[in-house]
């Protein structure tokens, strides 16, 4: 039996919405990666549609974490206005 050689992956442009929700949630300490990845598709969900605030993208993203929300919404705020993205 022989197998095929996996597909390349194409990485993401940095100034995209989904490497930059990526980006800011890195270093965020989470009890598992599945949680951070929650955590960034929720904040990219908000990027695209601007549905509800970016404390409720949050909240709904159960990231099972150590640090509060509202230090996690602050961290996440200020890492989007850096990228030159409005928060309001």
């Amino acid at each position: 039996m022989t197998t095929k050689a996996p597909s390349p992956v194409v990485e993401a442009p940095a100034e995209s919405l989904e490497k930059i929700a990526a980006t800011v949630v890195a270093d965020i300490q989470t009890q598992e990666a599945n949680d951070r990845n929650r955590l960034a598709y929720n904040i990219w969900t908000w990027l695209v549609d601007r549905k509800g605030t970016l404390t409720q993208a949050i909240r709904y993203s159960g990231t099972r974490t150590q640090v509060p929300e509202a230090e996690i919404v602050r961290i996440v705020a200020q890492r989007l206005r850096e990228k030159g993205i409005e928060v309001s």
